[in-house]
C-alpha cells in the first residue's frame, strides 16, 4: 500500500513551491502598473499555506518513497498543482469559470497548450506571465525540480524520477538522481536564457521574449498573442523559435553532450537520426506542396512548413499559419505527426520517437523470425539489444494509447462534437500538442467545447503527460492491495 504520509509531505512541499512561483507575477504586475498584485499575493499565500499545513502535519513521520508512492505523488502532484494553479485566474477574474480555469491550468502544467481564451491580449501581463510560467515549470517537471531538494527530507527520489520523466527508460546523467535533476534543469535554464536573448534582439520586447521562451522550451505553445507566433511576421523570430522547439524536442541527455562539444554522440544516436529524419522528410514534402498549391514563394513555403512540422512533432503547438487551410493531403501529414511526438527524455509529448522506432524495428524483426523461427533476432537500438520487457512495455503502451484515443473520440462524439473535432481534440490533448483539427484547429480554440468535454480532455492531458502507465496503474485494484 502507498504511504499517505509520504505523499502528503512531498505534496505539501510542492504546494509551498507553487505559492512562491505565483508571487513571481507580483513584480510583473507592478512593472506594468496593473492592479492584480494583491490577487497574486493572496493566491500564493493560500497555496503555500495549504502546503505548509500538509507538510507540518506529518513532519515527524519516518518517510521512505516506494515505487507505489512515486506513482501516487506524481499523479496527485499534477492534480493539486492544477487545482491551486487556478487561483490566479479566478481571483483576478481573468477566467471566472472554475472548469475553464482548471482546463487552462492543467493545459499549462502538462504543456499541452490547448486554450479556452478568446481575449488573450486583453488579459494583464501578470496573468499571462503566470500562464507561461505554468508551462515552463511543467516542461521539465515539478517532480524533477523537487528531486534537487528532496535530500533535505532524507528521501530518495528514483521512484519519483522514473514516474515523472517521459520516455520508455529514464536517462540518468549521473548515478545520483539529485545530480541528474540538477543537470537537466541547468540545461533547461541555459536554453531558456539563450532564447530570451535571441528573441529580445529581434522584434520582440523583453516581456514577450521571456514568456515565449518559457513556453518554447516547455514545448507548451502558450502565446501572449491571440494570433500566436503569426503575430510577428518576422522570419528571424520564426527561425529562432523553430530552432529552440527542435532542441526542446531532443533528448536532454544529447543536449548535455552538445554542451560538452561531444557532437559525435549526438549524430550517432539512432533516435536523434529518426527524429531529424521525420523533420526533414515531412518538411520537404509539405514545403513542396505549399509552393505548388499556394502563392507562397520558396522561402516562405519552406519556413511555414518547417515551423509547423517542428511545432507539431515536438507537441509545442505554436502556429504561423492555419494548416487546416492547406490542401487536404498536407494537413493529413500534420495529423500523422501528432501521433509521433518528440524524443524520449525531452519536454515533448506524444508517443515519442523512441517507441515508434522500437515498433518499426520489432515489426521488421518479426518478419525475419517467421522466416528463421529458430534464430534469436533481438531489437537493437544504438547497436545494443533492447530487453524483451522493454519491447513488451512499448507495445502495451501503444496499444493503450490507441485504445484511450479511440474511447476519447467516442466520448467527445457522444458529447455532440463532429468526428473531425472529436479526433482533433483527443489527438491534441492526449498528445499534449495544443491545437488540433476541426473546430479546435490553430485558428480557433477549445472555448466552445461543453464543460463535460473539457473535463474529459483535461484527464487526457494528464494521462498523456504522465506517459499513460503512471495514471493507469493507480486505477487498478491490485495497486491498492497489500
Amino acid at each position: 500500500m502507498p504511504n499517505p504520509r509520504t505523499a502528503i509531505r512531498i505534496l505539501g512541499l510542492l504546494l509551498i513551491l507553487e505559492g512562491f512561483f505565483m508571487w513571481l507575477s507580483i513584480p510583473v504586475a507592478l512593472i506594468f502598473h496593473e492592479k492584480d498584485s494583491l490577487q497574486f499575493l493572496l493566491a500564493g499565500a493560500i497555496t503555500s499555506a495549504a502546503g505548509f499545513v500538509g507538510y507540518v502535519s506529518v513532519r515527524k513521520a519516518k518517510l521512505e518513497v516506494t515505487k507505489r508512492d512515486g506513482y501516487v505523488i506524481v499523479t496527485s502532484g499534477w492534480l493539486f498543482f492544477s487545482f491551486f494553479g487556478t487561483l490566479p485566474f479566478l481571483l483576478t477574474g481573468a477566467i471566472p469559470s472554475f472548469t475553464d480555469a482548471f482546463f487552462e491550468t492543467i493545459s499549462g502544467f502538462t504543456t499541452t497548450g490547448a486554450s479556452i481564451l478568446n481575449n488573450i491580449e486583453e488579459l494583464s501581463h501578470g496573468v499571462l506571465f503566470w500562464r507561461s510560467l505554468t508551462q515552463w515549470l511543467g516542461g521539465m517537471g515539478i517532480i524533477v525540480l523537487t528531486l534537487v531538494v528532496l535530500p533535505v527530507l532524507g528521501i530518495g527520489g528514483m521512484q519519483l524520477f522514473a514516474a515523472e520523466v517521459p520516455g520508455p527508460i529514464p536517462d540518468k546523467l549521473h548515478p545520483r538522481v539529485k545530480e541528474t535533476a540538477k543537470r537537466l534543469w541547468l540545461i533547461y535554464v541555459a536554453f531558456t536564457a539563450i532564447e530570451i536573448i535571441l528573441l529580445w534582439i529581434g522584434p520582440m520586447n523583453l516581456y514577450d521574449a521571456i514568456c515565449h521562451s518559457f513556453t518554447t522550451m516547455a514545448t507548451g505553445g502558450y502565446s501572449t498573442k491571440q494570433a500566436s507566433i503569426a503575430y510577428w511576421n518576422s522570419p528571424y523570430i520564426h527561425y529562432v523559435i523553430t530552432l529552440f522547439m527542435f532542441l526542446a524536442g531532443m533528448n536532454f541527455t544529447l543536449s548535455y553532450f552538445g554542451f560538452h562539444l561531444r557532437f559525435r554522440k549526438i549524430l550517432s544516436n539512432e533516435e536523434f537520426r529518426y527524429y531529424l529524419g521525420f523533420v526533414v522528410i515531412f518538411t520537404m514534402i509539405i514545403a513542396a506542396g505549399l509552393y505548388f498549391t499556394s502563392e507562397k514563394d520558396v522561402e516562405q513555403s519552406f519556413r511555414d512548413s518547417l515551423f509547423q512540422v517542428v511545432s507539431i512533432i515536438t507537441t509545442t503547438g505554436f502556429a504561423t499559419d492555419d494548416y487546416l487551410l492547406w490542401k487536404p493531403f498536407l494537413f493529413v501529414l500534420i495529423l500523422v505527426l501528432m501521433f509521433v511526438g518528440g524524443s524520449a527524455g525531452s519536454t515533448g509529448g506524444g508517443p515519442k520517437v523512441m517507441r515508434i522506432m522500437i515498433l518499426v524495428k520489432n515489426s521488421t524483426q518479426e518478419l525475419k523470425r517467421l522466416i528463421h523461427p529458430n534464430a534469436v533476432i533481438p531489437v537493437r537500438i544504438n547497436k545494443t539489444a533492447v530487453p524483451n520487457d522493454i519491447v513488451a512495455n512499448v507495445l502495451a503502451f501503444l496499444a493503450f494509447y490507441a485504445t484511450i484515443a479511440f474511447l476519447g473520440v467516442v466520448l467527445m462524439s457522444f458529447l455532440g462534437n463532429d468526428f473531425e473535432t472529436s479526433l482533433g481534440s483527443v489527438a491534441a490533448t492526449l498528445g499534449n500538442i495544443g491545437p488540433g483539427i476541426g473546430a479546435v484547429g490553430p485558428a480557433s480554440n477549445f472555448y466552445e467545447i461543453v464543460p463535460a468535454g473539457k473535463w474529459v480532455l483535461s484527464i487526457l492531458m494528464l494521462v498523456g503527460r504522465l506517459e499513460l502507465f503512471t495514471v493507469i496503474v493507480i486505477l487498478s485494484p491490485a495497486f491498492w492491495r497489500e
